[in-house]
């Protein structure tokens, strides 16, 4: 990682388009490089490491975790194409469980707004009965 360059933190994360906590953030987390302080002067920053906040910030957006970008990181030379494929798979795999089980809420709660909608006089709210009863929760559901 080329952590010699010409860009202060604040350009950096204005070049990445990201804000200087991020950058911190990133650092603690072992996924950003900290450059050395030269003495009496400031961090700079190179566009490699522009490079790698856009690389861990499309990781982020296709929904995986920090600890599976750092993963990613690890094969970021490109020469481990399995690896990273089986990563893409099982995060692939939970967010079609994800998809399921969102499909699964939404019928639920469509079902559950219709029945409020349709309700007459003073019974109980169904959305409130039904959460109160458990039902609108479980798996089976």
């Amino acid at each position: 990682m080329n952590s010699a360059g010409s860009l202060t933190i604040g350009a950096f994360a204005k070049a990445a388009e990201v804000n200087v906590e991020t950058i911190r953030f990133y650092q603690r987390k072992g996924l950003l490089p900290e450059p050395d302080k030269p003495y009496g002067s400031i961090r700079r920053y190179g566009e490699q490491d522009v490079a790698r906040v856009k690389f861990i910030r499309s990781a982020q957006r296709l929904g995986f975790s920090l600890d599976e970008i750092a993963e990613l990181l690890r094969l970021e030379d490109g020469t481990h194409c399995e690896e990273a494929s089986s990563l893409a798979e099982h995060k692939l795999q939970d967010v079609r469980q994800k998809l399921s089980d969102l499909t699964r809420i939404e019928s639920v709660l469509s079902r559950l707004v219709c029945a409020c909608h349709t309700r007459h006089g003073q019974i109980s709210c169904p959305l409130i009965a039904s959460l109160q009863a458990g039902e609108a929760v479980g798996e089976g559901s």
